[in-house]
This record gives C-alpha cells, structure tokens and sequence, in this order.
C-alpha cells in the first residue's frame, strides 16, 4: 500500500540563509601572503638573506682528493700535496659530496688536480668548496654524522 505524501506551501517556502565567511578573516589572510611574498622577494634581490652571507672562516684548508686504483680515495694536502689519508670502502657520503661537486668540474674540462677547500666558520657552519668552478656544499645541512667524516681532515696532520 502507497501512500502519498502532500507538502504543504507553508513547509516549502522556508528560506535558508546562505553561509557567509567573514570578510576580514580572507583580508588578513591575503595581506598576510602578500607580506610574506613581498619579504622573501626583497631579501633575495638585496643578498641579506641568512643563507646568503657566509660566516667568517675560523680553519681553512685546501685538500685534494685523488681516486686510487684500488678503489680508495686519497685525501691530500693543498698546499703541501702529503698524504693525510686514504679512504677504504664505501666512504658514502664522502664520495656522494665529492661527486657533486666533480661532476662540475667535468662539464668544465678542469682536472681534479685543483684543491677543494674546507672551510670552518664562526657560526659552526662547515663548507666544502670548490674555488675552481664556484661551487659549494654546506655540509652541515646532512647532520652532524655527515660533517664530522669532513671535519677531520681540517685536524690531519701528513702520514
């Protein structure tokens, strides 16, 4: 058995109110973006952004590093051209930040007879840079582990 249902015109005609969002909440948020562009954009045009000024230096060292023909890696000194070590095994990110740097270098034509320089700063930022194309790698940025395989050359003394 159906039963129809009848709606009466009284029922019907109730209006809903749209939902409305207050407007200042949308303007702050607009002028807070805008803000927030506007900033990063003139940090960046001027150059006084953080990532933009280096430190100064506390130890410098130019090192020079070498594949051997046994797989290992010889870590040299600049300036004098000793042997401070050879690196056995896999020696990951050691290589990993050499090779970023290299492949600079290769797509240059300069050889990897130029030294990198290892740089300390005041601020306990280490850099691993190369002056020969420009390059760098803040070492820092991979943790303390990573920083440390590189600190320890700064302290080497020739084998």
């Amino acid at each position: 058995m159906s039963q129809a249902y009848s709606v009466q015109p009284s029922q019907a005609a109730v209006s809903v109110a749209p939902d409305s969002f207050p407007r200042w909440i949308l303007y702050c948020a607009a002028g807070i973006m805008a803000f927030s562009l506007l900033s990063v954009g003139l940090i960046r045009i001027t150059g006084n952004g953080p990532d933009q000024r280096a430190a100064a230096p506390t130890v410098q060292r130019a090192l020079i590093f070498e594949d051997q023909k046994d797989g290992g890696v010889r870590v040299a000194d600049g300036v004098s051209g000793q042997t401070l070590t050879v690196l056995q095994g896999e020696q990951g990110f050691v290589r990993g930040a050499l090779r970023a740097l290299s492949r600079e270098r290769f797509s240059r034509g300069i050889g990897s007879s130029e030294p990198f320089n290892l740089i300390a700063r005041v601020d306990g930022r280490v850099t691993l840079m190369d002056p020969s194309t420009g390059q760098r790698v803040d070492l820092e940025s991979f943790g303390p582990t990573n920083t440390a395989e590189f600190t320890r050359f700064l302290a080497m003394q020739p084998e």
